[in-house]
C-alpha cells in the first residue's frame, strides 16, 4: 500500500456514497493546525489523497466530518453534528484510510486499507 491519508464517507441510510460532505484534516500536534478542508465526490471519496506520500508526517491528526450539514441538504433532521475522529499516523511510509460509515444518528469508524 503506498503511503497516503485517504478517507471515503458511506451514507448507510440510503446505502450509497455520501456525496457532497464537508471534512477537515487537522495535525493536532505540536499545535492544532488545520491543514485541508474538502468535500466528498459522488464516489464519497476526496479527489486525491488528504495527504500524498510527501506530506506524510508522524504524528497525531483529526477528521472531522460534517455530517448534519450532509444530512440537512436531504432534509433530515440528523441527531449528529460533527464526527470527530483522531487518530495516529506511526508510520509514514505506510497507507492510512479512515472511512467513515454513518447514518444521521450513528456512525462506524476502521483503519482500512
Amino acid at each position: 500500500m503506498p503511503a497516503k491519508l485517504s478517507t471515503h464517507v458511506l451514507d448507510l441510510t440510503s446505502g450509497r456514497p455520501a456525496a457532497g460532505m464537508t471534512i477537515e484534516l487537522w495535525r493536532l500536534e505540536p499545535d492544532r493546525v488545520r491543514l485541508k478542508t474538502v468535500t466528498t465526490n459522488q464516489d464519497g471519496r476526496t479527489d486525491g489523497p488528504l495527504l500524498s506520500a510527501e506530506e506524510m508526517v508522524v504524528g497525531n491528526y483529526e477528521l472531522i466530518f460534517f455530517v448534519k450539514q450532509y444530512f440537512a441538504a436531504q432534509e433530515t433532521v440528523p441527531f449528529l453534528d460533527q464526527v470527530p475522529i483522531r487518530f495516529g499516523i506511526g508510520d509514514a511510509s505506510a497507507g492510512y484510510h479512515v472511512p467513515l460509515l454513518v447514518t444521521p444518528w450513528a456512525y462506524s469508524t476502521y483503519r482500512g486499507s
